[in-house]
């Protein structure tokens, strides 16, 4: 994301931005004057009819705040799809079942590439809490050749197949803490006058428990001041996912990190960001409701979810090599033909995003998680860096 030039926000934005201020400092007062981030950045993001992912605006591509590797070109999905057809020829066949699925591009790609792969699942189902992102999934997805159906959670019966998370643990909400002498504090919020701010307290036993226990697992123990974050809803959300599955995959993609680069001393602050039409926000607390917030994945915490709920870490890899493993420079090629030059370029130049270490190609990666399937899985050919969780 670009760090300088941030825009001043519209009219709209500016009252809308108002309304959800009140909506926290209410949260904030009834509360007594503090909240955790986590309770924060929940509100910011999804309270009904308020939160950044809950109305109609423009959020993703270059219109928007940030773009997807979806959003960018087909080449993410086609790769991912050849991954997806290894496992449902394994699984015999099934669901497909994407959680937060955003504009519906991806699943639209999804579909199409596996169709001309002959290998389409038996219907795709979507998760995602937000009322405006799902009217644009409707819309786009009108002609899909497989049943589609909008659920509110992971199903309940058994099924088998596989689950796709695309950039949806990024934005579960966090709390933060800093290192102190005698352990750790809570980083909580504040109202003050219009604005917000950072306000520490001690931790609470449980936040406690957890600094402690991310200690006793790291080379050497965060120092005193590092500020970093804890996703709380990490944990019940992996096994959310996978809890019913009976046999196939979790494909789950994502910018992150292993625990012990997570929590290195080269990010004594962390990694949590705003994002508002392609800029940094310096400022997590501002623009409410108009800037996404995020923060980046722990890998390891997912891999230990998994491993608690019967599944196997199948593999785990930058995005740059999973896409190498599955055939870009092919799926590149086969893009290009028959279209203008100018085409060809702009494709060109977005498979360069997804791939570069300085881009996407590093900062992104997937994460393989199944069970009942024995093998490598072909994403992982090239490079597995499973041992590093």
């Amino acid at each position: 994301m670009m760090q300088a030039g941030l825009e001043p926000m519209t009219p709209d934005e500016i009252a809308h931005g108002e309304r959800v201020a009140r909506h926290l400092r209410a949260l904030i007062a009834e509360a007594g004057g503090w909240i955790p981030f986590s309770q924060f950045m929940h509100a910011a993001l999804y309270a009904p009819g308020l939160g950044y992912y809950m109305t109609n605006r423009d959020r993703f591509g270059w219109a928007g705040d940030f773009t997807t590797s979806p959003e960018l070109s087909p080449l993410f999905a086609r790769c991912l799809a050849a991954q997806i057809a290894e496992i449902l020829e394994r699984t015999g066949g099934g669901d497909l079942i994407e959680h937060g699925a955003g504009s519906g591009r991806l699943a639209f790609d999804l579909l199409e590439a596996l169709e001309r792969l002959g290998a389409l699942p038996r219907r795709y189902r979507i998760v995602d809490v937000s009322p405006a992102l799902r009217a644009d999934q409707r819309e786009l997805l009108a002609a899909a050749p497989v049943p589609l159906d909008w659920i509110d959670a992971p199903p309940a019966e058994s099924w088998r197949g596989v689950v796709v998370a695309n950039e949806v643990a990024d934005a579960l909400p966090v709390d933060r803490f800093r290192i102190t002498r005698d352990g750790c504090e809570a980083m909580g919020v504040v109202a003050s006058g219009d604005a917000f701010e950072w306000s520490a307290r001690p931790a609470d036993q449980r936040l406690a428990a957890v600094v402690a226990a991310l200690n006793a697992r790291l080379p050497e123990p965060m120092a005193e001041g590092f500020v970093s974050e804890w996703c709380p809803g990490l944990p019940a959300w992996t096994a959310g996912i996978g809890a019913s599955l009976e046999r196939g995959a979790l494909l789950i993609a994502d910018y992150g990190l292993p625990r012990t680069h997570y929590y290195h001393p080269s990010r004594p602050n962390g990694t949590l960001c705003g994002i508002h039409r392609h800029h940094d926000v310096p400022d997590p607390l501002s623009r409410t409701g108009i800037q996404d917030l995020s923060a980046w994945v722990d890998f390891s915490a997912i891999a230990d979810v998994g491993r608690a709920n019967r599944f196997e870490v199948a593999g785990f890899a930058t995005q740059a090599h999973a896409m190498a493993s599955l055939g870009v420079e092919q799926e590149l090629r086969a893009l290009q033909e028959g279209v203008s030059e100018s085409r060809r370029l702009r494709l060109s130049q977005a498979a360069q995003q997804l791939m570069l270490p300085e881009e996407m190609g590093e900062s992104f990666k997937l994460l393989a998680l199944t069970r009942g399937i024995e093998g490598q899985l072909a994403a992982f050919s090239f490079r597995d860096f499973s041992a590093s969780l």
